[in-house]
């Protein structure tokens, strides 16, 4: 933690996804999955010269980028010492999960009747067991993220699916701070493919009794290991 993101690394390959009509929103899209992949990890202060120089986009666009990704709780600018990646604070933590629940649950308790279209969720729960098979403990991170993303699918609210977005993107945040991935991700591999039987088997009350349960195991389990990384070393971008 507290390192600095001075290195291009990569980012120079997202120069052509900003073509010759390169926004503001463009760069936050490109720095909000670089951020919720690990690239900058929590604490990393972002330097406005290299990330620049590997984007070719001005200063004032990547500050209006820096604006809106510290909009979406992403970064923390501080004075006189720059723009860093956030940490998130326990009760932030703890925030997340309460919206969670309310948004999740709420996706499942208004399902009406099956069939459903679970493709989505399909490929995120199968893609997580092929993961934790080879071994990619942060694939499976991303891929229990994009199994909650896809559950939120469901209901088929773009202002929902956004909502999520950004939700998901400050917990993982938090993820990126902890140690062993591995304790924190496997246990819910199996709890994925219960969620989706139930929905395959047409039975959403079953679905969302199921991801009640889930949600507040989750919390309370990165809640208990979150608080003693904080305590341990809490780093610039903190609050």
């Amino acid at each position: 933690m507290g390192t600095t993101g001075s290195g291009s690394g990569g980012l120079a390959d997202d120069r052509v996804l900003l073509g010759r009509t390169s926004t503001a929103e463009r760069v936050a899209d490109i720095l909000r999955t670089r951020i919720a992949e690990g690239f900058f990890p929590p604490g990393t202060r972002l330097s406005e010269e290299s990330i620049g120089g590997a984007l070719g986009v001005s200063r004032n666009t990547l500050r209006e980028a820096f604006r809106l990704l510290t909009h979406e709780r992403l970064l923390v600018h501080e004075l006189n010492r720059g723009v860093f990646v956030r940490v998130l604070a326990v009760e932030d933590v703890v925030d997340i999960y309460r919206t969670r629940r309310l948004v999740e649950c709420a996706v499942l308790h208004d399902l009406g009747e099956p069939p459903y279209a679970l493709d989505g969720l399909v490929l995120a729960v199968t893609g997580g067991e092929r993961d934790a098979r080879d071994g990619d403990w942060k694939g499976v991170s991303t891929a229990n993220i994009h199994f909650h993303r896809e559950l939120v699918a469901l209901a088929g609210s773009d202002r929902t699916d956004e909502l999520m977005r950004g939700v998901l993107a400050e917990l993982r945040l938090a993820f990126h701070s902890v140690a062993d991935p591995r304790a924190l991700h496997e246990p819910y591999l199996m709890r994925n493919r219960e969620i989706l039987d139930a929905l395959q088997a047409g039975e959403p009350t079953r679905a969302e009794r199921l991801l009640m349960d889930y949600l507040d195991d989750s919390r309370e389990q990165l809640v208990r290991v979150y608080s003693d990384v904080v305590a341990a070393d809490p780093p610039p971008g903190a609050g």
